[in-house]
């Protein structure tokens, strides 16, 4: 059964400039990597196109598909009951450009940090609040519990039987005792 999308996220151009203004940065900073700025600059002039049409975020009534990857597709289906944290961060360089980060981290996930980023959503704000609204209204709809099968209730009925011999027991040996 195919849920109904809420939302899809799209995504700022200005990524494209951040991720190269990255590159300058970090390559700067290190005596190797300035001389590879020849090859690596017209390399993510190339990829960053790519790179931006290949990452989607959907909301859906109970979770929250992230796509992402030009060689290496990724694709992480987060269920909202899951997502403890959906953080919205900006560095100076994204604030200069106008770009937030949302960082989603889930219960029971392994290690510290987000388990999926995102930078560059258009109206970061209002995915964010779409995400946590959608979350609580899951919340405050529990869902139906299925009916017991015909071996779980005969389980249930055998484990209650055995509670009450215990208890039977139980009182026996107090009242022996007093």
């Amino acid at each position: 059964m195919a849920e109904q999308v809420l939302r899809s996220a799209s995504f700022d151009p200005k990524v494209k400039t951040y991720w190269l203004f990255n590159l300058l940065i970090v390559s700067g900073l290190t005596i190797i990597g300035i001389p590879l700025l020849i090859i690596s600059v017209p390399l993510i002039l190339f990829i960053s196109e790519r790179m931006l049409r290949a990452m989607s975020a959907t909301l859906t009534e109970r979770k929250l598909v992230v796509k992402r990857g030009v060689l290496f597709k990724v694709e992480k289906s987060i269920p909202l009951e899951k997502i403890t944290d959906v953080a919205m961060s900006q560095g100076p360089l994204m604030r200069a450009m106008g770009l937030y980060r949302l960082s989603f981290e889930t219960a029971g996930q392994s290690g510290p940090g987000a388990l999926v980023s995102l930078i560059g959503i258009e109206n970061a704000e209002a995915f964010r609040e779409a995400i946590l609204t959608q979350k609580d209204n899951n919340s405050a709809t529990p869902r139906s519990k299925p009916e017991p099968s015909t071996g779980q209730a005969s389980q249930l009925a055998e484990l209650t039987e055995s509670v009450k011999r215990i208890e039977q027991m139980l009182a026996t040996l107090i009242n022996n005792k007093s």
